[in-house]
């Protein structure tokens, strides 16, 4: 196993700059997913890590070792593509076994490293077929296995479960779960899926444009995204981002008006506004919650999507450009065209300034409207 040392890395092909000054720990045994949307740098970056892309500039250490000019057989990586990358004319025996061949292993020593990687994988019973005879997730265990039989210090995973149905992508994110726990290894994984990040990561790498927004917990993410951006991206479905202006900040809380005229209190250190200062409020769809209190908006319901234990009401506000979604319980009945009070609590907030930079919130214990 070792850590990966990512310091001022860069990455351009001429003029067009695709990472921007990346610096990156990420720590030995460490579960690390790279999240961004398409065309953000996630998978150049996994692709520098293995030494299929040349870095600009920066550095990369590997287990304390610089790098940058280490070819990729030499960095002590194995990478799983999206793809599978596997062999048609060889069975899943020759798949797993051919860089060991290539490298000049043993014949006992790679017969016993790709029957333990089967064993695994749950395998072994399909070593002699070929991987026309395989289904997806299949394929993606033999792909899988290839990497595990070369004992590497660092996983490296592009996007592996994107040509799998949804059924079988919930399968196979615990294996993989189940893999770190057995292997303790070191393992990157780049996804635009950000219910995987969320249930394997130890830590999220967002990324955007090049640049690294925020790192972190996936629940640290989740709660306390550092801007606009990462806010929008963590959670399914999206955060409910809300034009309005500051009626009153102060350390102990902010109150801001709504474009329908609706006064909302929250729980943010909004030490930094000012009054009359044009922010944006943030609420989940699952904090929102049906009913009129003291900090509620009015809606009415344009559009309902009913998935059985959860129901997603989509609704619009006079004075709310945007749809405002809300979740509610899949047996309270919801119709279009139905007026809805939507509560906010104060402590389930965000708020964020006009360069899209988050306000810090309180402790759910301790805070008090503006008055």
């Amino acid at each position: 196993m070792a850590d990966v040392k990512l310091t001022g890395v860069g990455k351009s092909y001429g003029d067009v700059k695709i990472l921007r000054g990346i610096d990156l720990d990420i720590r030995d045994g460490e579960f690390m997913v790279f999240v961004g949307p398409s065309g953000c740098g996630k998978s150049t970056l996994l692709r520098t890590i293995a030494g299929l892309e040349e870095i600009t500039e920066g550095e990369l250490r590997i287990g304390g070792r610089v790098v940058n000019d280490v070819p990729p057989a030499e960095r002590g990586i194995a990478m799983v593509f999206q793809s599978y990358a596997l062999y048609p004319h060889m069975d899943l025996y020759d798949n797993m076994a051919f860089g060991l061949k290539l490298a000049k292993v043993p014949k006992d020593e790679i017969d016993r490293s790709v029957q333990q990687a089967a064993k695994i994988l749950h395998i072994e019973h399909l070593l002699q077929r070929k991987p026309k005879d395989l289904s997806g997730g299949q394929r993606q265990r033999v792909a899988i296995g290839r990497a595990i039989v070369r004992k590497p210090e660092v996983f490296l995973f592009d996007e592996p479960l994107s040509n799998l149905d949804t059924a079988l992508r919930v399968k196979m994110r615990y294996e993989f779960a189940k893999l770190h726990e057995q292997f303790k290894a070191t393992m990157v994984y780049v996804t635009h899926d950000q219910v995987e990040a969320m249930t394997l990561a130890d830590r999220i790498v967002v990324l955007q444009a090049g640049r690294v927004e925020q790192v972190g917990a996936p629940m640290a993410l989740y709660e306390h995204p550092c801007n606009l951006f990462v806010a929008g991206f963590i959670g399914s479905p999206g955060m409910n981002f809300i034009d309005a202006v500051v009626v009153e900040a102060r350390s102990t809380g902010a109150s801001v008006r709504l474009g329908g005229g609706e006064l909302i209190h929250c729980a943010v250190d909004a030490s930094a506004a000012m009054a009359g200062d044009k922010v944006r409020l943030g609420v989940r769809p699952e904090h929102l919650r049906a009913g009129v209190d003291d900090n509620a908006l009015q809606t009415m319901v344009t559009f309902v999507e009913s998935l059985g234990s959860m129901t997603y009401a989509y609704c619009g506000n006079p004075g709310v450009e945007d749809v405002i979604t809300c979740a509610v319980e899949g047996d309270r009945p919801i119709e279009g065209g139905q007026a809805l009070a939507l509560s906010v609590p104060p402590e389930k907030t965000y708020l964020f300034d006009a360069e899209g930079r988050a306000f810090p919130r309180l402790r759910a214990a301790g805070h008090r409207h503006a008055a």
